[in-house]
């Protein structure tokens, strides 16, 4: 692999397509105006057929589903179970300072492999090498996690997996505006979505099945998330080569370090910017807080709160997996991206202001219905409005892991805001109606983006 700025390729003009065909030429994958019609995928210049779209779409919800549920099975079970049974003094201290190194370097890897991936010139093209390696050294690192035990290796291994996952996840993403036709990026966003969705959920119930054997169960972690990349890439068509694409100037190291500037003169890229950093922070608010709102609103005892949230979380599958596969299709369908946005982040603060104005358990399973089905909306459609915003199509990696600095931000802030005003005020009343107004101004931020309908 040799490392170039990326190009920026002469689209030239171009007559439409002829949609007749299954894969029809658009020279240079360009209309008349320079812009790229709707049905047509970049990377091919072409209509590109239904079968390719199938294996598009299989791999996004193969690869969403796989890394969630291996990353799920340890952050959510073996890793905590790990630290008590190597006799560490304080796990849940150990746990959480873990927790906030690997947000960091989670953060800065998907900004780096993103731009990298943009930047790499390859045989094998400008994603796959990164999602491979991504895989392999995600997988190995996971595994090693599950043998350690000394708390500062565990968190320093685990440190790698995040760099590992983040190697995979950026250029992954990157590839719905490489090489998926603007008319079925809400599908695939919404299969990439859907996996996670259900990922989640279900790596804790694998996990939980290997808590007495937590060997095995890292071993079947690594092997999942290993092939969330290995099998991905398998299903997908092959990336074109991108080994003799021409580089846009010399690519001096000074180039590589401003090319991580953020975009300039691209309001639409900030307004959506805010838009999934308020909403992240409206959903943290509460989901982080769920058991202790549970037991300390609602008034639950320990053993009534943990039937309480274990039929939550199932009411949260089942409406978020319905809404993931069913909004990204529609939202291609009727060609908008900002509309299923900004009424899932409604819905959702309505789900929110259900326990607020019941503060009962049917309260908290409204909220579980309505803003579960909300924000299952939101995660399937807003992938892809992200990706209709980005300034450049040729910094896609890095453009979209700016903007998910929104998500790590909001993840973050979100529990803050909670806690602070638990201690200030002794009561969780106030947090539901201030995360109605972060889900509020974060449809507004959508409302004034220009260039997406």
């Amino acid at each position: 692999m040799s490392l170039h700025p990326t190009s920026v390729p002469d689209t030239g003009v171009a007559p439409q397509p002829d949609v007749t065909s299954p894969e029809a030429i658009v020279p240079g994958g360009a209309a008349a105006d320079g812009a790229i019609p709707d049905d047509v995928a970049p990377d091919l210049g072409t209509v590109p057929t239904r079968d390719r779209m199938i294996r598009f779409g299989a791999g996004f919800l193969a690869f969403g589903l796989l890394w969630a549920v291996g990353l799920a099975m340890v952050a959510n079970v073996l890793l905590p179970q790990r630290l008590t049974d190597i006799g560490v003094a304080s796990p849940d201290a150990w746990f959480g300072t873990i927790n906030s190194v690997t947000a960091v370097v989670s953060l800065v890897s998907n900004l780096v492999f993103g731009n990298l991936s943009d930047r790499v010139r390859s045989r094998f093209g400008r994603r796959t090498p990164w999602i491979l390696g991504g895989a392999l050294l995600g997988g190995a690192s996971l595994f090693a996690v599950g043998t350690l035990t000394d708390p500062v290796a565990i968190m320093v291994t685990y440190c790698v997996t995040m760099v590992g996952l983040n190697m995979m996840l950026a250029p992954a993403v990157a590839v719905i505006s490489d090489r998926v036709p603007l008319s079925v990026r809400g599908t695939m966003s919404a299969f990439f979505g859907a996996g996670a969705t259900v990922g989640y959920p279900l790596g804790a119930l694998i996990g939980a099945s290997f808590i007495t054997a937590t060997l095995s169960g890292y071993a079947l972690a690594a092997i999942l998330l290993t092939a969330a990349g290995v099998i991905t890439l398998f299903v997908w068509p092959r990336e074109r080569s991108a080994a003799h694409t021409a580089p846009r100037d010399a690519g001096t190291f000074k180039d590589l370090l401003l090319s991580f500037r953020p975009p300039r003169k691209a309001p639409d890229f900030y307004r959506a910017f805010a838009g999934r950093l308020f909403m992240l922070i409206s959903y943290q608010m509460i989901a982080a807080y769920q058991l202790y709102i549970v037991q300390n609103y609602v008034g639950q005892s320990v053993v009534e709160s943990a039937a309480t949230i274990s039929t939550m979380s199932m009411i949260t599958l089942v409406v978020g997996l319905v809404a993931s596969l069913g909004a990204g299709p529609l939202s291609d369908r009727i060609g908008r991206r900002k509309a299923p946005v900004i009424v899932a982040s409604l819905l959702f603060g309505v789900g929110v202001a259900m326990p607020w104005i019941f503060p009962s358990t049917m309260g908290m399973l409204l909220y579980a219905g309505i803003a579960g089905f909300g924000y299952g909306v939101y995660s399937s459609v807003d992938q892809a409005l992200n990706v209709d915003v980005l300034p450049n199509q040729e910094e896609a990696g890095k453009d979209l892991g700016i903007l998910n600095l929104a998500t790590t931000l909001g993840q973050t802030l979100g529990p803050i805001i909670t806690s602070s005003i638990v201690v200030v005020t002794g009561s969780y009343l106030l947090i539901f109606p201030i995360s109605i107004a972060m889900a509020i101004i974060g449809a507004l931020s959508i409302v004034g983006i220009k260039s997406v309908r």
